[in-house]
């Protein structure tokens, strides 16, 4: 499957719609982008049954800025909405792999759970 080119327009569609979106922020200008942007293509050729997508972070800088976006490359790793991974820096192939294996066994209800208790609970209403 051949990558999605993410906008702001349609971001919230492609990532809302599918179950595991691995999403390459970059630049046409980055180095290390345009060295990692091979093997992201790689792999989403090996991996046809997840959506590869990419932010072009000069033409997007809103959606950079909304995922605070410092360094590029950035990947990052959305499962059932839940952004599970985000680091930048250019992966090689066999760190790719093993990446998008330990997110394809995380068990999403623990996750979930463990962000829940990560939130700070209400503060009572006083009255």
């Amino acid at each position: 499957m051949s990558t999605v080119e993410l906008t702001k327009d349609n971001f919230d569609e492609v990532v809302s719609g599918n179950d595991f979106v691995l999403i390459d922020f970059w630049a046409s200008w980055c180095g290390p982008c345009r060295h990692f942007a091979p093997v992201f293509e790689a792999a989403s050729e090996r991996h046809e049954d997840l959506v590869f997508a990419k932010v072009d972070t000069e033409a997007q800088q809103e959606l950079a800025a909304a995922f605070e976006i410092r360094s590029i490359p950035t990947l990052m790793i959305v499962r059932d909405k839940v952004a599970v991974f985000a680091q930048p820096g250019a992966l090689p192939e066999a760190a790719l792999e093993d990446l998008i294996g330990q997110a394809r066994k995380l068990d999403m209800d623990e996750v979930r759970k463990s962000i829940a208790e990560a939130q700070p609970e209400s503060a009572p209403q006083q009255g």
